[in-house]
């Protein structure tokens, strides 16, 4: 799906647009112009997301980034696959908090063991471990063309959760993983690593930085006015309260 002239929706499974797998987070492709990064790999769907890559006009052997949110399946399942597909010299970025993890291919650790025996995953699906490029940290940037990413962490859905602010293009945008979505939503789960207080932190944080859209890991993107989401979580949360779960 071409969102405009540089960006584009190559996967998302039943709570996105359904491009892919049916597990699958909404996945990106930005055309730099000095080649192409990609924004999380999604789960059981790498083959279609590949497929779909090919359908808009680009060349999945051109994306030489993979940027991961967080390490959860439905973001960081398809990395092994996405290592083989794409560019030989991919280099996988994730918070330097879970690399370790995702190297591992660590079901108990990520939580894919726990979903898989509540239902969530089916029991056959496995997490194959995967090399990690660059260990991301708060504030590292990385540029191409007229583009600037930058890390922003956003503990409080899990340890490790990242969200990327992007300048360059159409009033930047924030790629804010599984931290925030459509209306304000969020997802707050009774595990190890997630914290209401981190997750108010973190959502408050967001508000500092300047951008015109919202592209989240599931549900709809929001091109103009995208901050508006943010803003109704933190609200919410500044009422020593609770936005709504998305779950």
């Amino acid at each position: 799906m071409k969102i405009n002239d540089h960006l584009y929706l190559v996967g998302g499974g039943d709570y996105g647009f359904n491009l892919s797998g049916r597990l699958d987070c909404n996945s990106y492709v930005l055309d730099t112009g000095e080649g192409l990064w990609m924004i999380d790999a999604g789960f059981d769907g790498g083959e279609q997301v590949v497929k779909n890559i090919r359908a808009e006009g680009l060349e999945p052997r051109a994306i030489t980034r993979l940027f991961i949110t967080h390490y959860h399946a439905d973001h960081a399942g398809a990395l092994s696959y996405m290592r083989k597909a794409l560019s030989p010299e991919l280099q996988i970025a994730i918070s330097r908090e879970v690399a370790e993890q995702v190297r591992a291919g660590d079901e108990e650790d990520n939580g894919l063991r726990w979903a898989k025996s509540f239902g969530f995953y089916p029991s056959e699906f496995a997490l194959e471990p995967c090399e990690v490029d660059v260990e991301l940290t708060h504030g590292q940037r990385f540029q191409a063309g007229r583009f600037t990413l930058e890390a922003i962490d956003t503990p409080g859905h899990c340890r490790g959760h990242i969200c990327f602010h992007l300048t360059g293009g159409s009033g930047g945008y924030l790629f804010s993983g599984d931290h925030v979505f459509w209306g304000g939503k969020i997802i707050l789960q009774n595990v190890g690593d997630s914290s209401v207080q981190e997750y108010a932190a973190s959502m408050n944080a967001l508000l500092d930085y300047d951008y015109a859209a919202l592209m989240p890991g599931h549900l709809a993107f929001s091109m103009v006015n995208g901050k508006r989401h943010v803003e109704l979580a933190a609200n919410q949360f500044n009422k020593i309260g609770l936005p709504a779960n998305l779950l």
